[in-house]
């Protein structure tokens, strides 16, 4: 499937993005930028019928991170306990993921492209048991693997040199949907023809996770009530808690070695500058899952009392983008706990500067593992029994829990 071509420097990724989309460099033609792209309107198809199809290959790229051969580049991606800060990785995967959808659905004629391509959705996450040095060269590799009217969804691999080939440590599945010149409605992409058994089985795969997604959020808490056993589960917890010398429901005691959930919150604010803007004049969704996921760390290592190791992310919907100049406020909790295991979501809304009302951008699931036992956490409320259940979901759809190794270090 994949055709040799020489990787882009992670450097040129984002410049290779605004080329696509003229979009400007300086704060102060973004204006005129997002103008010219009007123009682009009479390049969009008016049916998927009218698109070229695309192969696999088509979109494949290589994206290299040359931290050993470059080490101008490591300030950037380190920690202070010398491993790779995570919420860079999170950048650099979003930015990809965009790229390849370019590529997917570039217009020979039109010198930029009529679309305006944005991520919908981080699917899934998964580390490998591999640890992440600061010292050695990583490469990124992805392509669009299914295709429906106006989304794709995008796998991504991400790996590190060691001695002198390539592991794998990371592998990813983003969703991206097409959107008009302006941003303003859906547009239509091309089709993808799988060419082999193994991209047939890649294609319905998409299909299936598709599926998937709409089948889990038709179950959300949000809309209906809990499973029989997750009530008994509940209610097993609230039987715990419950005062043995006064045997009131209003009187509740915490089981030893457990946590309420309210005690294990943090948050934070960001003010988002225009430095933060992706190409089209909105806060890059990079930057966001960085800012989550840094906080969603610092609330497990606040909660487990050591350093916590990033094991999964998933279901990150975007459900509004945000804009430059907004107020951005995260809040996050521990929902879930399982031997080594902390479920950490950050939830995330923003307020403009002018309206004090508050809107829902994103929510963020995290799965981090520590390196002692961590406490149990308890719901008090009806409320935090759902985030509970919720936050055991996720938990529950992990690909599969690794084991604690020392060599495993991904971090903030």
């Amino acid at each position: 499937m994949h055709e040799a071509c020489s990787p882009i420097h992670v450097n040129h990724v984002r410049d290779k993005l605004r080329e696509i989309v003229g979009a400007s460099t300086n704060w102060s033609d973004h204006v005129k930028a997002m103008e010219e792209r009007k123009l682009l309107q009479s390049f969009l198809a008016e049916s998927q019928k009218e698109l070229p199809p695309r192969r696999m290959r088509d979109s494949y790229i290589e994206v290299l991170l040359p931290l050993g051969s470059q080490p101008e580049l490591r300030e950037k991606y380190l920690t202070v306990q010398n491993t790779i800060r995570f919420g860079r990785i999170l950048e650099d995967l979003d930015s990809l993921g965009v790229l390849i959808c370019y590529m997917h659905t570039r217009v020979q004629e039109a010198k930029m492209s009529p679309l305006s391509i944005v991520t919908a959705l981080v699917d899934k996450i998964d580390m490998c048991k591999t640890s992440l040095s600061p010292e050695q060269d990583i490469k990124f590799s992805g392509h669009v693997s299914w295709v429906g009217k106006t989304s794709m969804e995008v796998k991504m691999q991400m790996f590190q040199l060691h001695g002198n080939e390539f592991c794998r440590v990371l592998d990813a599945t983003f969703v991206m949907v097409a959107r008009d010149s302006e941003n303003k409605g859906p547009a239509f992409i091309n089709p993808l023809i799988p060419e082999s058994p193994e991209e047939e089985e890649l294609f319905r795969q998409g299909e299936l996770n598709k599926g998937r997604r709409v089948a889990f959020s038709a179950k959300s808490l949000l809309k209906m009530a809990p499973s029989a056993e997750e009530r008994t589960t509940i209610h097993e917890m609230f039987l715990n808690t419950l005062d043995p010398k006064t045997v009131s429901f209003r009187s509740r005691v915490l089981p030893p070695n457990a946590v309420w959930m309210e005690n294990s919150k943090l948050k934070s604010l960001e003010v988002c500058h225009p430095q933060e803007r992706n190409i089209f004049n909105r806060i890059f969704g990079g930057f966001l899952m960085r800012k989550a996921y840094e906080l969603g760390w610092a609330t497990a290592c606040n909660f487990g009392g050591s350093r916590p190791f990033i094991v999964a992310v998933d279901d990150i919907m975007f459900q509004k983008p945000v804009d430059v100049g907004s107020l951005l406020f995260l809040s996050s909790q521990v929902c879930f706990t399982q031997d080594n295991y902390i479920q950490v979501r950050v939830h995330s809304e923003v307020a403009s500067l002018e309206s004090k009302e508050h809107m829902t951008t994103n929510v963020f699931h995290f799965t981090f593992m520590s390196e002692e036992k961590v406490p149990l956490v308890f719901p008090r409320t009806y409320g935090e029994s759902m985030l509970y259940l919720d936050g055991k979901r996720h938990f529950n759809s992990m690909s599969t829990p690794v084991n604690l190794r020392k060599d495993y270090l991904v971090e903030p």
